[in-house]
């Protein structure tokens, strides 16, 4: 048994279809299914069954596939050990980011990052909350970036900006021509939200609670890009973080108003396992961010 041989067993786990893990593994599909053979060979069990059309795990392949991503983690976690004694910031470095941050932050931070760190090499991941938090656990991602929440107790965190959240109106709308609205005005109004899994929507959910604010069920929409485009529609109102709103939007046919009596707002952070040795990479990452959104925010 090797590592390469458990690299071949989570690559097939998560893609079930030998091709598919063989191209992901980088080697062809007859080495893979040979070494897997020889794998389960070795351990004396079935680790998978195999039809012409897909390809499922028997409990004993499920359960030694968890202990294989734990090694796998735990074997990274031996190589960032030494590269923080020696180069701290360098190697590979993964982040993951929720869709409400990544494509309006990374714009901003990336060129300071390659400029303060080009040892770093940086790859970039995009997903839903429960879904990074389940793969920073699993030691598939270094850190995320992302709206904190209390149930993100458990891993440690850097809080890296505080970012308002406006509201967004048709031009036509009675408000438009105003600077600000406050939060008790919002009472008895009916907001466009995101659908299940953006955080953003519970935190924007929270505040209209709070207000007595309700939410236009007809329609949840897949992004802030489609909410924003539904509000240019004149199909309602909505909140969306600061960041996203750029001045390439001001001439979108919406208007957007600072939130007074309890400015909506949300926390985005750096989120790590609690034990990672990369600390003093994510310190010294966070410490760029912080300093650039300053300024922006």
């Amino acid at each position: 048994m090797n590592l390469r041989d458990l690299e071949y067993l989570v690559a097939l786990a998560e893609e079930r279809h030998f091709r598919k893990a063989a191209e992901k593994c980088f080697v062809s599909q007859p080495t893979l299914s040979g070494q897997l053979r020889k794998l389960e060979d070795e351990l004396g069990v079935v680790l998978m069954e195999r039809t012409s059309r897909k390809v499922l795990f028997t409990p004993a392949g499920d359960a030694i596939t968890t202990q294989a991503r734990r090694v796998l983690a735990a074997t990274k976690e031996l190589r960032d050990i030494a590269r923080t004694f020696t180069e701290p910031m360098s190697g590979e470095l993964h982040i993951g980011l929720i869709p409400t941050v990544g494509p309006y932050l990374l714009p901003h931070i990336i060129p300071a990052l390659k400029q303060h760190f080009p040892e770093l090499h940086i790859y970039l991941y995009e997903a839903q909350t429960q879904v990074l938090l389940k793969q920073l656990a699993d030691g598939e991602l270094d850190c995320l970036i992302l709206a904190k929440l209390d149930e993100m107790d458990n891993f440690g965190s850097i809080p890296l900006y505080q970012e308002p959240m406006m509201l967004a109106l048709p031009d036509e709308h009675i408000w438009s021509t105003r600077q600000q609205v406050g939060l008790s005005e919002l009472k008895g109004e009916k907001l466009l939200m995101l659908e299940d899994g953006h955080c953003l929507r519970d935190q924007a959910m929270g505040f209209c609670f709070a207000a007595g604010v309700g939410e236009d069920t007809h329609f949840q929409a897949t992004s802030l890009e489609t909410l924003r485009n539904m509000v240019a529609a004149g199909s309602g109102l909505t909140l969306i973080p600061k960041l996203a709103i750029g001045q390439q939007h001001e001439a979108a046919g919406v208007r957007y108003l600072p939130v007074t009596d309890l400015e909506p707002s949300r926390t985005i952070s750096l989120l790590y396992r609690t034990h990672s040795v990369r600390r003093p990479c994510f310190n010294e990452m966070a410490k760029v961010i912080s300093k650039i959104m300053s300024s922006l925010l």
